[in-house]
C-alpha cells in the first residue's frame, strides 16, 4: 500500500527557534518514515515582506541545514527550494483565478502582519500568501499537511480551492487534511505567554533561537516571566509556567506529571536552571551537526530534491493548464 504523501515548509526570514522545531520539525522527522514526505524551504513566502537579498540567501541555506541537522533524511524525504520549482508560481495564477477576495480579506495572518507596518504599505504578495501556500500543496497531490494551530486558516482555504477547481474543472485535486501535534503546537514566549513564540518578535526575550549559545539560551530563561504563586504545576492559569513545562518535557522526553514531581517542593528558579541546561543540551549537538554540513553539500541535496519533485509539480501543472484550456 503507498503511504501517504505530506508536505510542509518554513520560510527563511527571522531566527528559526524552538517553537518552529518543537512545532514543526521535530513532527516532520517522526512522520518522514509514516509519510511521503516533501520539506520546502519556501522562499517565495519569504519576499512578501522586505527582505535582504544576501539575507535571503544565508538564512535559505541555514534552514536547509537545520532540517538535516534535525534528522530529515534526504534518502526518505524531498528537501527543496521552494522558487527552484516554477510550477509553484504557475498553479498560484490559476488558483487566483478562482479565489475571492472577501476570502483572503478575512485571514487573520494577513490582519496581524499588515497591521504592523499599516495595511496602506502591505503588498499583494503578502494578501496573496494563502494561495501561494494553497498551490504548494495542491501542486504534489499532498493528502496530510503538518501545520502549527495559527495555519489552520490557510489549509481550509486550500480544502475549498481544491474543491472549487474539482467543481468547474473536473477532479484534478486532493483535498488535504491538516496534522497538528497538540502539545508543540502552539509554544509561546518567553517574554509574554499569551502569544506565541515568533521569529519577527521585537525582544530577543521572546525566543530561544535554534543557534543560541549556551550563555544566552541561560540568559533569556532566567528572564523568562512566570505566573503569581510558587508552586510548580502545570495549569491553564499559569500560563507562563505551563508554557516552560511544555518546553522541558518535548525536549526531554519526561512526562508533565513527572516534572511535576520532580519540583514539589522547590521553586521557579529551581526549574528555569534546569530548563536551561535541557535547551543547552537540545541545542549544542544540533549545532555541531550543522556545522557538518558544508555549503556546496547542502546545495547539492536541495537541487536533488528539486528535479525529484519537479517531476510530480509538472505532471500536476500540465492536467491544470489542460483542464482550464491552455494551448499545449
Amino acid at each position: 500500500m503507498a503511504k501517504q504523501r505530506i508536505f510542509s515548509g518554513i520560510q527563511p526570514s527571522g531566527n528559526l527557534h524552538l517553537g518552529n522545531y518543537l512545532g514543526a520539525i521535530q513532527n516532520w522527522v517522526k512522520l518522514q518514515d509514516e509519510f511521503e514526505s516533501i520539506f520546502c524551504v519556501v522562499d517565495m513566502h519569504a519576499i512578501t515582506v522586505p527582505q535582504d537579498p544576501e539575507e535571503l540567501r544565508r538564512k535559505t541555506i541555514e534552514i536547509a541545514k537545520i532540517y538535516l541537522a534535525s534528522g530529515i533524511d534526504p534518502k526518505k524525504s524531498s528537501i527543496f527550494i521552494q522558487s527552484r520549482v516554477s510550477e509553484h508560481a504557475e498553479l498560484a495564477w490559476v488558483l487566483n483565478t478562482i479565489t475571492k477576495i472577501p476570502e483572503l480579506e478575512k485571514m487573520t495572518q494577513f490582519k496581524d502582519k499588515s497591521q504592523k507596518g499599516g495595511r496602506e504599505s502591505a503588498s499583494m504578495g503578502l494578501f496573496d500568501y494563502p494561495v501561494l501556500m494553497a498551490a504548494d500543496i495542491l501542486l504534489y497531490d499532498t493528502e496530510v499537511v503538518p501545520v502549527g494551530e495559527d495555519q489552520l486558516q490557510h489549509i481550509e482555504l486550500a480544502r475549498d480551492l481544491a474543491v472549487r477547481f474539482n467543481h468547474k474543472f473536473g477532479e484534478t485535486f486532493i483535498v488535504p487534511k491538516h496534522f497538528v501535534k497538540k502539545e508543540g503546537m502552539r509554544i509561546m514566549g518567553l517574554d509574554d505567554p499569551s502569544k506565541k513564540m515568533s521569529k519577527s518578535a521585537k525582544s530577543e526575550y521572546n525566543f530561544i533561537a535554534l543557534t543560541d549559545d549556551a550563555e544566552t539560551v541561560r540568559r533569556k530563561i532566567k528572564k523568562a516571566v512566570t505566573d503569581s504563586g510558587s508552586e510548580i504545576i502545570y495549569a491553564d492559569d499559569k500560563p507562563a509556567l505551563k508554557n516552560l513545562i511544555n518546553i522541558y518535557s518535548l525536549l526531554s522526553g519526561k512526562d508533565i506529571k513527572e516534572i511535576e514531581k520532580m519540583y514539589v517542593g522547590k521553586g521557579y528558579g529551581d526549574l528555569k536552571a534546569d530548563l536551561a541546561e535541557v535547551v543547552v543540551n537540545f541545542l549544542e549537538p544540533l549545532k555541531k551537526k550543522m556545522a557538518e554540513f558544508s555549503d556546496e553539500k547542502v546545495l547539492e541535496i536541495l537541487e536533488e530534491g528539486a528535479v525529484r519533485v519537479q517531476k510530480i509539480a509538472k505532471k500536476k501543472m500540465d492536467e491544470v493548464k489542460k483542464k482550464v484550456g491552455f494551448v499545449a
